[in-house]
């Protein structure tokens, strides 16, 4: 059974009265036994242990070694200057999670700079308490497969994580795409758990990060990251990979970019046109499909306005970035829609399904009761079942 701890620095004994309009009212208690939860969840055995004291923290790190198998690190106010953590971190050669439960990109100047993040394999902040359930999800999956990190451009966030199985090829391929509505604080993570299982069945996957909102992304950067991703699998010789058999799923915000990139193989100029790589499904998990009815809704709290921004040409946007508006895609589609879901409507899918299936593209609809938003990335969920099922039988 792995064993993973989980690590508070300064002044969080404190949470539930500090500062609850941005740490919120959970106590560090409540946070130790829900961390336990969600390590038996995980079968994973968690310890914990809180230091107002540097010094402590770097003991408890040197004690760590050779007995945990993970660290989840919240440094507080020693995130911003702590060196010697950063280096404690990296002589136990442990993988670690920094974890912070404010948006932390999003405040003090001061705030936006980790010294330790360098030592850590991943940070998840901006996330509330279940930052570290995330967390905890993360490192559980680095345990279970290997991976590579392949890196498709310049930018520290143009990088994907490559899983293969370890049977002879040729192999499947899933390309993943996270949502969250191109925000800074949701990452990759997102899918690890879907990545993890999907490997489990004989299938490559490629788990896909890329520039967000106030990191250069937006349109048509994010697309045309994606764009590249699934392209470069083209060059991935050595993992033995069906180019002709390459699917696409995407989450939410990470809908709208994959159903994006099953269509653009029919875009006659600008981003994304000319693909190397055209996938042969492409499925959209509670899929950002329209984006009229986003900005109108006023989804992710003006997510789509600020999504489109960015982009300098105007003249046909939405032919060129919205699901809905390229119809027909020509791609066979698969969409699964919760009946529950408060952050994307189920009826932005309803009008999808229906025009796409007038414009006479193939496109299967799993209309899901009493399923909500995230439900559909859960490795453990009937709706990821069925969802899986349905790639295995048809990609």
């Amino acid at each position: 059974m792995p064993r993973f701890l989980v690590l508070n620095g300064p002044n969080l004994n404190l949470l539930g009265r500090r500062e609850p309009e941005i740490y919120g009212s959970t106590t560090l208690h409540e946070l130790y036994q829900m961390c336990a939860q969600w390590g038996f969840a995980l079968g994973a055995e968690v310890d914990a242990f809180q230091s107002n004291h540097e010094g402590e923290i770097i003991d408890r790190l040197h004690e760590a070694r050779g007995t945990m198998d993970g660290i989840i690190l919240n440094a507080g106010a020693l995130t911003h200057y702590s060196y010697a953590i950063h280096d404690a971190l990296v002589a136990v050669g442990i993988p670690t999670v920094e974890v912070h439960i404010s948006n932390v990109k999003e405040r003090e100047p001061w705030r936006t700079v980790s010294v330790v993040e360098a030592a850590c394999v991943h940070t998840v902040y901006g996330r509330g308490i279940e930052g570290y359930r995330w967390a905890l999800q993360h490192l559980a999956a680095r345990l279970a497969g290997p991976f590579e990190i392949v890196r498709y451009g310049p930018d520290p966030q143009q990088v994907a994580d490559l899983r293969v199985p370890e049977a002879p090829g040729p192999h499947r391929m899933v390309v993943l795409i996270h949502g969250g509505f191109w925000k800074n604080q949701w990452t990759r993570d997102l899918m690890d758990g879907l990545a993890v299982d999907l490997r489990s069945q004989g299938l490559a996957t490629l788990n896909v990060e890329y520039r967000r909102l106030g990191s250069a992304g937006g349109w048509p950067n994010t697309a045309l990251d994606v764009a590249t991703a699934i392209d470069q699998i083209a060059e991935v010789q050595h993992a033995d990979i069906d180019v002709s058999r390459v699917s696409v799923v995407g989450h939410s915000a990470g809908g709208l970019l994959a159903l994006w990139a099953a269509g653009r193989h029919q875009l006659t100029d600008g981003p994304g046109a000319d693909p190397r790589v055209s996938p042969a499904l492409a499925v959209g998990l509670a899929p950002v499909s329209d984006m009229a009815f986003a900005q109108a809704h006023d989804l992710g709290d003006g997510a789509a306005d600020a999504f489109l921004a960015s982009a300098h040409e105007h003249t046909n946007l939405y032919r060129s970035s919205s699901p809905i508006d390229m119809l027909p895609l020509s791609t066979p589609q698969l969409i699964v829609h919760g009946s529950e879901d408060d952050a994307v409507p189920v009826s932005m899918s309803d009008g999808y399904v229906e025009a796409a299936r007038i414009l006479g593209d193939e496109v299967e609809f799993y209309r899901l009761e009493s399923t909500d938003h995230m439900e559909l990335i859960d490795p453990h969920s009937d709706a990821w079942r069925q969802t899986k099922e349905f790639l295995l039988a048809n990609l």
